[in-house]
């Protein structure tokens, strides 16, 4: 028989499961929920003591992973496969300015149905100073598994062919599990959760247990309408606004998906609120809404469905512990005493709990071995069999490594001296770069200037060759001034104000200069001076 703590801890309490396993017989020999306002340690020592669970697996959830998705060409081999994902996420860390190396990661996949040709990745990381985290959390016990909740909430549920779901899991953080024809397509993770409600209400209680008991005891009105004191009333201020963010995201997610969703599961704390199966099921209206149960829960004359319900977390991850769900998201590197068989790690006698203090086992020789002494005799030579065939392995596959470390050494040193050229290179080419670019600019200056010039003095003569045809007879220009750039002033006399008015109108008609000006006209004897003034078009 298999068994397995299943941990789900949040920022201020740890939801636990305790399930053993015979032959295909799952059974939840404990559970509960522990509040740790006195010390996270504290409580998980408290948890393992009452649970009996001193020398069994332990399984717990990873805190703040990411999730990302990379298409792939579905006849990959497994190793170029691996390849692939690796250098997707680095070229994503990259974009984004992280290290690669501070992260570990695990991947799921999944087909695309409509494209053979393609694969989906769901790629979960999680920086490795969290892992470190959990790992010093739980050490001086036996850790079988650190994972996403999200990635393995399924494991509650036996999910028919073809069936499309969405399981809502509102612990501290809401996280929205997309499931298309038995396997996970999508996770999304939103900041509103049971978090933000039991803070909410803790303002008027001051204790985030009896926040916790009041989240649970709530009840939601709905449309066919239901008695509500004032105190449930106020509670619901606090709840409703985060449900109604919540289930509008599952609304968007349901109609962006491409296919039909057939069903709603709702879990985490806030499955615990009366009716909010129903208060999903009136914004979600072709889709059927339940609070999601573990399938392998059909006893429940003692105990409520609703209180097992309330550790669905925990007992996802004690599932995952004893071997169901995707067991390549287990975060947890796998040591020598993980892969030696279970029975060479137990208690001697299948003890399950810590031996009582002051009892000791005892030899003696001058008898026959009893059941007892056969058992750790045999298992010693199991063991040090085992441990040469370990050591001998370690010292080949040593050499081994030293040997390709070399040439990883050698080749890195090739690599970092041709960089080293290309950068000089590099260097070089924006020399130059720089210098023909300067020169460009210098060129194209003096050849702007030269344009300008040569305009300029052809439009002198084209000015004057113009002027020349539309002068009235009786018109006499005493000069014509290019005073700056491309303004002219034209000095004009004549007997008559109807002739010099002639020549400005003809100069301005003919666009023979633009921005056309011209003065008073002074009058001396018979004479009228004007001064026309104008730009070279």
């Amino acid at each position: 028989m298999s068994s397995c703590l299943g941990l789900f801890i949040q920022s201020n309490l740890i939801k636990y499961a305790k399930i053993s396993k015979e032959h295909d017989v799952k059974k939840v020999e404990a559970f509960g929920v522990r509040f740790f306002e006195d010390g996270l340690n504290e409580t998980i020592a408290q948890i393992i003591n009452e649970t009996y669970s001193y020398n069994i697996p332990i399984s717990v959830n990873i805190n703040g992973e990411s999730y990302n998705y990379f298409d792939m060409f579905a006849l990959l081999s497994k190793k170029d496969l691996q390849k692939a994902i690796k250098t997707e996420f680095d070229s994503y860390c990259a974009e984004k300015g992280f290290n690669p190396n501070v992260f570990e990661t695990r991947y799921a996949i999944t087909p695309y149905e409509d494209d053979n040709q393609k694969l989906k990745v769901i790629h979960v990381s999680n920086n490795k100073i969290e892992l470190n985290k959990r790992e010093q959390l739980l050490s001086g016990y036996k850790i079988a598994a650190i994972a996403p909740v999200p990635m393995i909430i399924s494991n509650l549920q036996e999910f028919e062919e073809r069936q499309n779901a969405i399981i809502v899991n509102i612990e501290d953080h809401t996280t929205i599990t997309t499931i298309i024809d038995q396997k996970i397509n999508s996770v999304q993770r939103l900041e509103s959760g049971s978090k933000e409600i039991l803070e909410n209400i803790n303002i008027k209680e001051n204790s985030y247990s009896k926040s916790y008991e009041v989240c649970k005891n709530t009840t939601i009105y709905t449309s066919e309408g239901s008695d509500l004191q004032e105190t449930e009333v106020s509670y619901l201020e606090d709840i409703m606004p985060v449900l109604y963010n919540i289930v509008g995201q599952v609304k968007k997610i349901i109609n962006e998906t491409d296919k039909k969703i057939d069903r709603v599961y709702i879990t985490g704390t806030a499955a615990l609120i009366n009716n909010v199966d129903l208060y999903f099921q009136e914004y979600l209206e072709d889709v059927k809404c339940d609070i999601l149960r573990p399938k392998f829960i059909t006893n429940t004359k003692d105990i409520s469905i609703k209180d097992y319900i309330e550790v669905n977390s925990a007992i996802s991850l004690a599932l995952l512990g004893i071997g169901e769900g995707l067991q390549n998201m287990n975060f947890k590197k796998q040591s020598l005493e993980d892969k030696l068989p279970e029975w060479m790690t137990k208690d001697i006698g299948g003890n399950k709990n810590k031996p009582p203090k002051g009892k000791k086992i005892k030899f003696d020789l001058g008898e026959g071995l009893d059941k007892v002494e056969k058992n750790l005799i045999r298992g010693t030579y199991t063991f040090l069999l085992l441990f040469i065939i370990y050591c001998a392995f370690a010292m080949v596959l040593n050499n081994q490594l030293r040997l390709k470390q070399d040439e990883v050494d050698a080749r890195i040193a090739s690599i970092k001296s041709q960089i080293s050229l290309a950068k000089a290179d590099d260097n070089k080419i924006k020399i130059k770069t720089n210098e023909y670019t300067s020169l460009i600019k210098n060129l194209q200056e003096i050849n702007d200037k030269a344009s300008e010039r040569l305009k300029t003095r052809n439009a002198i003569p084209n000015l004057l060759n113009q002027i020349m045809f539309i002068v009235p007879e009786n018109v006499q220009i005493t000069s014509i001034q290019n005073t700056s750039d491309k303004h002219i002033e034209i000095t004009a006399q004549s007997d008559k104000y109807e002739q010099l008015g002639y020549f400005k109108a003809k100069i301005k008609q003919d666009n023979i200069l633009k921005d056309v000006i011209s003065t008073a006209g002074q009058k001396d004897g018979e004479a009228v001076t004007v001064k026309i003034e104008g730009e070279l078009p």
